[in-house]
């Protein structure tokens, strides 16, 4: 068995989707959840979607950018949120926003997927 960008994409939902669990548990227990709830938000909105990408990979073009392009955006986001809360700043300037664009990226790449199937399915 061959570990592929498409297998790559399911260990990172999985993982996104423990994070955003972790990050709602602590959210609940700290003074401010606002960050840690943000983050845990980013993570269980996306972890599902790779899963989709991950189903949809032999049909979809766009699939493997798309799964790229979410997790490097969702890493991001979620990342300095939770760096911000632990730390009291972020990872570096404009990484929150940089993710977020970074996510927008993946949704249209997901959209363009539409338009853009592959010749053999």
């Amino acid at each position: 068995m061959s570990f592929s960008l498409r297998s790559a994409s399911l260990l990172v939902a999985g993982l996104m989707g423990l994070a955003g669990v972790v990050t709602a548990a602590a959210a609940s227990h700290g003074s401010d959840p606002r960050l840690m709830a943000g983050a845990s938000a980013m993570c269980l909105a996306h972890a599902p979607a790779l899963i989709a990408l991950y189903a949809a990979w032999p049909s979809m073009r766009t699939a493997p950018l798309a799964a790229i392009l979410l997790i490097i955006g969702t890493a991001l986001f979620a990342g300095d949120l939770v760096f911000r809360h632990s730390t009291g700043h972020g990872l570096f300037p404009m990484s929150a926003p940089t993710g977020g664009v970074v996510m927008m990226a993946g949704w249209l790449a997901v959209a363009l997927g539409a338009f853009l199937p592959r010749k053999d399915a």
